[in-house]
């Protein structure tokens, strides 16, 4: 109501870039006026798709032009450009000319039936994974779960509140209860020196999960107690997840979550320090070992 929404959209959104840094640089006036661009591009461009050719291609170019923004300011996976592929038929056929060129030098037939059969197999599993959403018989569950495997298949929902802090768990391993060292993630923030990094049209499910897990750092997700087992087990394939890993040799004896609040720095504190990032300390979990396991969390 206030449209101070995106005074903490670009250090709040789970994995930011670097351009989300300069971005939240822009003073509150240009803040309050791209969330006002926000319900413009969302709420009143889509009816220009109503409209004959012309509006359609303005719909097109505007809506396209606002998925760019969020693709340059953040890390979203490839989820922009599956909404900018989803406004092309605004386009009129003249301006996918070059398209039909392509498929003229190819067979048209077996360019159809192919596009026919991947069209209704991903309409047929979209169908189910809305059915799911009401009634979970085992067949369903069976035939969903094989397919999201290959992710051809999977559900997901849309961020609704914007996020007004932004808590990470840290993860830090030792041997001696005295010296903790931290493992690095490839993408998420951890050390407050680190630039952002751009993992888009990436999606690191482990480092995106890691920002829904932080939301409540007073409840931990029963993945995230799985996770910690696995590192002190000392697993090649999670192990592998992480940009840098403070034992090579052998796994710690204990390991600890520790939970920061995040912000990011000024303009002069980043020239002062090269901080990208300021943190302070919430608190932090007690050592966990791999005997005995149970009830640690």
């Amino acid at each position: 109501r206030n449209l101070r929404a995106m005074c903490f959209h670009y250090e709040t959104q789970p994995i930011p870039n670097q351009v989300a840094w300069y971005a939240h640089q822009l003073p509150e006036g240009m803040q309050k006026f791209s969330t006002l661009g926000t319900f413009l591009f969302e709420l009143i461009v889509p009816f220009l798709a109503l409209g004959p050719a012309p509006s359609k291609m303005v719909c097109f170019c505007l809506l396209a032009f606002f998925q760019g923004l969020i693709i340059l300011t953040g890390n979203y996976g490839f989820f922009n450009c599956l909404a900018i592929v989803l406004a092309v038929p605004l386009l009129e056929d003249r301006y996918l000319g070059v398209f039909e060129r392509i498929l003229t030098t190819t067979d048209i037939p077996f360019i159809s039936a192919l596009a026919g059969t991947v069209f209704g197999i991903v309409i047929l599993l979209n169908i189910l994974q809305i059915i799911r959403l009401f009634l979970r018989p085992q067949w369903l569950k069976r035939i969903l779960g094989r397919c999201g495997r290959w992710q051809i298949s999977n559900p997901y929902g849309l961020f609704a509140v914007m996020t007004t802090e932004r808590y990470e768990f840290i993860i830090e391993g030792s041997n001696d209860l005295k010296e903790w060292l931290p493992y690095e993630f490839r993408w998420k923030p951890g050390d407050p020196a680190a630039p952002p990094r751009q993992a888009a049209p990436h999606q690191p499910r482990l480092d995106w999960q890691m920002w829904f897990a932080a939301l409540n750092p007073g409840y931990v997700e029963e993945w995230l107690s799985r996770l910690v087992q696995r590192l002190l087990e000392g697993s090649p394939a999670v192990l592998g997840l992480f940009r840098s890993i403070p034992f090579n040799s052998t796994p710690p004896g204990y390991i600890r979550l520790v939970v920061y609040q995040y912000h990011f720095s000024d303009p002069a504190a980043k020239r002062a320090s090269g901080r990208w990032w300021n943190r302070a300390e919430i608190g932090r979990s007690e050592p966990m070992s791999l005997r005995p396991w149970h009830n640690q969390f």
